[in-house]
């Protein structure tokens, strides 16, 4: 009944096991593919935008680039989300932004990735072209309208409110509550 039960790792086989039941159930194949990835999600039907976010999601997760996500993928992309470091987060973050892998972020790619997530996660406060450019004002450091992942994350560390809103508006919890507590009945 003691602190030590709230320490994050300390009822991970359980939570392990959880997940691989879940995962078993929903993929009785061991091998998830996209489309069984939006329909644990209940994110099928979703506007191109949307779609190409879960699919950036999918590929990212998809450590092996074969297509399908397995058992270990699973759990390893639940592991940084739920108990990554930030710096591992961000550079998690930067891949999914860096849609074109060519290593830097162009305001072009955030504002898509950025309408993408408001497009699931519902309205934000400031529109994806005020959230692109607050992004690019703050952490561009030379100017030239591409982010480097070492200015994304120089950047976004020593921005509180930035880390903050980047967190926020990035947070895959909520993809990962509706895998713990199975598929969602009303979107």
């Amino acid at each position: 009944m003691g602190a030590e039960e709230s320490l994050p790792g300390h009822n991970a086989i359980p939570e392990m096991h959880h997940y691989y039941s879940k995962f078993m159930r929903e993929c009785p194949s061991g091998q998830l593919s996209l489309h069984e990835f939006k329909k644990l999600l209940g994110l099928q039907g979703l506007d191109p935008q949307g779609d190409l976010y879960i699919k950036r999601v999918f590929d990212i997760f998809d450590l092996n680039q074969d297509g399908f996500i397995d058992f270990l993928e699973f759990i390893a992309a639940i592991n940084l989300v739920i108990r990554g470091k930030i710096d591992q987060k961000l550079k998690w973050y930067f891949k999914l932004y860096d849609a074109d892998g060519n290593g830097c972020i162009d305001k072009k790619e955030l504002l898509s990735i950025f309408t993408a997530i408001q497009a699931i996660n519902g309205h934000t406060n400031m529109t994806a072209e005020e959230f692109t450019n607050m992004i690019f004002q703050k952490i561009d450091v030379n100017n030239d309208g591409e982010l480097t992942l070492e200015e994304f994350i120089n950047g976004v560390e020593s921005d509180k409110d930035l880390m903050e809103l980047i967190t926020k508006s990035f947070d895959l919890s909520n993809v990962l509550k509706v895998i713990q507590n199975g598929r969602r009945h009303s979107v």
